[in-house]
């Protein structure tokens, strides 16, 4: 049995889960998410836990055990304490700002990409180097982070570029001269 998997996932107050057949569906105060599992494993809602069983134990159903607990999870984990990813930018003029529905990105192109910020997603700019992303579903707040970060990433030998918070770019050496 996967070690994962047999873990149940406690519902914690605030938050109510349907489950339709093939469909689990979480509310909270956060907002909703939904999601659709395969026909191998079964998802059964207790009094105040949700629990993922699997059918047989072919290869296939074992590693869907794990995967739609843990999806689950982060469905429960997203409707009630959300998540957020933090970007920052390094360089000269290089800046975010927020007009309307999009986010406007200087990064040194000869143009300025505007972003535009998707239902469920809300982003903010506390400084004009930062830009905050708030979600509730953890997938979509991180593929909106690489999406921003994929215009402009930090190269090896300045470090300019969009990067996570606290990530580490790694530096190269440059020209060492022909001397």
């Amino acid at each position: 049995m996967s070690r994962i998997g047999k873990l149940p996932v406690k519902i914690p107050a605030g938050v109510t889960v349907s489950i339709n057949d093939r469909k689990v569906e979480v509310k909270g105060p956060k907002g909703a998410l939904s999601m659709t599992h395969n026909d191998r494993v079964v998802v059964v809602k207790d009094a105040d836990a949700i629990l993922v069983k699997r059918h047989n134990d072919d290869k296939f159903s074992k590693a869907s055990h794990g995967l739609y607990q843990r999806l689950i999870q982060n469905m429960v984990i997203g409707v009630t304490a959300g998540y957020k990813k933090e970007l920052e930018v390094v360089g000269v003029g290089y800046r975010f700002q927020i007009e309307g529905k999009d986010l406007v990105i200087a990064a040194g192109l000869s143009h300025q990409p505007r972003y535009p910020i998707p239902a469920g997603i809300k982003m903010t700019c506390e400084k004009p180097t930062t830009v905050t992303i708030e979600g509730a579903d953890k997938q979509l707040v991180g593929q909106v982070a690489a999406e921003i970060r994929k215009i402009r990433p930090p190269e090896p030998y300045l470090g300019k570029g969009i990067r996570y918070a606290g990530e580490h770019i790694r530096r190269k050496v440059g020209k060492a001269g022909a001397k």
